[in-house]
């Protein structure tokens, strides 16, 4: 049995990197090797809120867009790993990298979130000399999510915007 408050990161769990508010019925659980998948993930997530809240939270602070005291903004998980069968359900794509613990999407704000939250991955990535595997900003309706994925090998420092 997996511990699920086991923290991947100072900020990040193994919960909110498995949650299915969605579909909580569904066993949703990674082995070892996707552990260390969202280990990594969980990492860049972290240089990302670093920087993020570097560059933005103190402005949004002083314009009263924060709802606490804090001048740190968290990054919001809507989906991080996923079994087969939460990934069928949640009509995933057969290939996903959330299949193997590679990937995170994150909620976010607006569009502008959305596109800092991606410039700042490729600009810490390209800063380590890094690659990625993909950036995608989606946007269903009104709600804007940011998926970022990085795989072991065969990263394709690939960048879309979708809208569903």
């Amino acid at each position: 049995m997996i511990d699920k408050n086991m923290k991947l990161t100072p900020h990040f769990t193994l919960s909110e990197m498995t949650a299915s508010k969605s579909h909580p019925e569904v066993k949703n659980e990674p082995n070892p090797q996707q552990i260390m998948n969202l280990i990594t993930v969980c990492q860049w997530l972290e240089k990302l809120r670093e920087e993020y809240n570097n560059r933005y939270a103190q402005m949004r602070k002083e314009k009263g867009e924060m709802r606490n005291d804090s001048s740190e903004e968290p990054i919001v998980i809507n989906s991080g790993f996923r079994s087969k069968m939460l990934n069928y359900v949640v009509g995933g794509e057969q290939d996903s990298n959330h299949l193997t613990g590679c990937a995170a999407d994150l909620r976010c704000k607006d569009c502008t979130q959305a596109v800092r939250y991606a410039a700042l991955l490729i600009e810490l990535f390209q800063k380590a000399r890094k690659e990625w595997d993909e950036i995608i900003i989606e946007k269903k309706g009104a709600k804007f999510w940011l998926h970022f994925a990085v795989r072991p090998e065969r990263n394709r420092c690939k960048v879309t915007c979708i809208t569903l």
